[in-house]
């Protein structure tokens, strides 16, 4: 067994595609709408999926935000520098809401970045 995928709704599917694909890097590896549904999904990642996990970003028809409640937690990007990876998101538009340091109680690097409908997402140092 392996994860697949993540599924998130967002209100501004070609915003979403924007920071994922221009702010963190990732490719859009496919996109199909269903009129029947009235939805499109969005799946992005850093590989072919038949090796890597993706992002599939749900756009609802008509839905333009989501209440993100208290169970969503966040997703986690391991990078080879956190300090290096915030200043390039925020060069590229990307809102930083935790600056790269080291974790509470503990030594690891990590940063925190919002994306366009308040998910957040951890960036996380590549371990030596």
């Amino acid at each position: 067994m392996r994860i697949l995928h993540t599924m998130l709704r967002v209100g501004d599917l070609q915003h979403s595609i924007q920071f994922y694909t221009e702010v963190l890097g990732m490719e859009l590896l496919r996109q199909k709408d269903y009129p029947d549904g009235e939805f499109t999904l969005a799946f992005l990642g850093y590989g072919p999926e038949a090796e890597n996990t993706a992002i599939e970003l749900t756009y609802n028809w008509g839905t333009d935000s989501y209440d993100l409640g208290t169970g969503y937690g966040h997703i986690a990007l391991e990078v080879d520098n956190v300090y290096a990876a915030t200043e390039a998101i925020k060069s590229r538009g990307g809102k930083i809401i935790r600056e790269a340091g080291p974790m509470n109680a503990g030594t690891t690097i990590i940063a925190f970045v919002e994306d366009p409908d308040g998910y957040q997402i951890e960036l996380i140092g590549k371990k030596s």
